[in-house]
């Protein structure tokens, strides 16, 4: 439930849904991926890997892809790629603590929402869908399914090459004027002669083909590289059985589960699935969590703009579900504690911060939210007042009233931020056997 910003009030079937998913990665991989998967390479190995294993054995697409990932000189201003964003060193995260990276062809655009990590959801995110109910009333009530799946913050794309070509064209990101101008660029790389040799001496004839190949091997690069699924975290290593975690990690992850209390594990889902895959911690369902709007965001100086997730302004063809105004994706919580920005607009930069807000949101929230012209405290400021009924008031610990007691101590953020520091990848186990 951390660290997306979200609507909860009627997740109930889309959670079991979720669930059912995860049973197998094979039925999580996104459909136009399996489908190529399928048909040139053998399907990507999903079991716990090591980092400090073998170098990975490529297919020459994904070889070709790993190539265009790093490749800045795609980019309109030759200094971005998609490792600026998504730094392997990082998680695949944003390398810094900026609300939203900076971008375009002066290097000086800056973007509207914070970079996800591309780490351990790539080969296991399910196609977007939302079932709903028949007649309109059942869709109002509190049973109607939330949805689940896609890529990016608001699900919009079903696919990795899909979602790798957006930000080739974004004028805020790699700010190229249309596939033309990447592939001019692309025909000048020094892997140039090796795109042909994968795809066909003629491949740029057909330039819709050509630019196809080139987000087909992104696509490939970044299921078939171990390093953006490695399973080297304390928590990995601690469902097998090989190390324990300490007694204020137990704790926390104690105050994680409880339903009553933090309820994290209701969407950071953390248990082992019945076939013995380790946990994603994202059940991959939306929710609006009515995070404060974020003056560190260029866009945010326009009072009468307001990013709405699922129904806008990025994606289009949800915007007249106005139910679903305000819900982000929940994202995976793994290597979290490396991050130091959080949520959908980076409004925190600590994760305890984050984890203050989650608590302490309905309980105190003038320390979240400014006051209006009236003096009055502007909750969920960053929906418009008519849409900030989306927000979840209905799931713990989001049904406080201010002046009650957070179901969350400060000790209780402490154990709880040194729980989720055992998800970093990249433990040293040998230094540290179990006792």
């Amino acid at each position: 439930m951390l660290f997306s910003a979200t609507r909860l009030t009627a997740r109930g079937g889309a959670r079991w849904a979720a669930l059912a998913a995860l049973l197998s990665a094979a039925a999580l991989l996104p459909a136009a991926a399996h489908a190529a998967a399928s048909a040139l390479v053998t399907p990507v190995d999903t079991k716990p890997a090591s980092s400090a294993g073998p170098k990975p054995v490529y297919s020459d697409a994904a070889a070709l892809g790993k190539l265009i990932f790093f490749d800045a000189s795609l980019s309109a201003s030759g200094k971005m790629s998609c490792a600026s964003c998504h730094s392997p060193s990082h998680a695949y995260g944003p390398p810094d603590g900026l609300a939203a990276q900076l971008g375009g062809a002066d290097m000086h655009q800056q973007g509207t929402r914070a970079v996800p990590s591309l780490r351990y959801i790539l080969n296991r995110t399910p196609i977007w869908s939302h079932a709903q109910a028949a007649s309109l009333s059942e869709r109002l009530s509190e049973t109607d399914n939330a949805p689940v799946g896609g890529f990016a913050w608001d699900g919009r794309f079903n696919s990795l090459h899909d979602q790798a070509t957006f930000p080739l064209f974004n004028p805020g990101e790699m700010a190229n004027k249309d596939p033309a101008a990447v592939l001019a660029k692309l025909e000048q790389a020094p892997y140039a002669g090796r795109f042909k040799e994968v795809f066909g001496q003629n491949i740029f004839v057909d330039r819709t083909k050509a630019f196809a190949q080139a987000m087909y091997a992104i696509e490939r690069f970044e299921l078939e590289d171990p390093s953006f699924h490695p399973y080297t975290s304390k928590y990995d290593y601690y469902l097998d059985g090989k190390v324990q975690l300490t007694a204020q990690e137990l704790r926390g992850q104690k105050l994680f589960d409880n339903p009553a209390g933090g309820n994290c594990a209701s969407c950071h889902i953390d248990q082992k699935g019945v076939d013995g895959s380790h946990p994603l911690f994202t059940d991959f369902n939306f929710q609006a969590l009515g995070v404060p709007r974020n003056p560190e965001l260029k866009a945010n100086a326009d009072p009468k703009y307001f990013d709405m997730g699922l129904c806008g302004p990025l994606r289009t063809d949800q915007s007249k579900e106005k139910i679903n105004c305000g819900l982000f994706r929940s994202v995976s919580l793994r290597n979290t504690a490396t991050r130091h920005v959080f949520f959908h607009n980076g409004r925190f930069h600590t994760l305890k911060d984050a984890l203050r807000f989650y608590v302490q949101r309905d309980t105190n929230p003038a320390k979240w939210y400014p006051k209006d012209a009236h003096g009055k405290v502007d909750k969920f400021n960053d929906l418009p007042v008519a849409l900030r009924g989306n927000v979840d008031t209905t799931d713990e610990p989001l049904t406080r009233k201010a002046g009650e007691r957070p179901v969350w101590s400060e000790r209780d953020i402490d154990d709880v931020a040194a729980f989720l520091t055992t998800l970093n990848d990249d433990y040293d186990l040998k230094s540290k056997p179990l006792k």
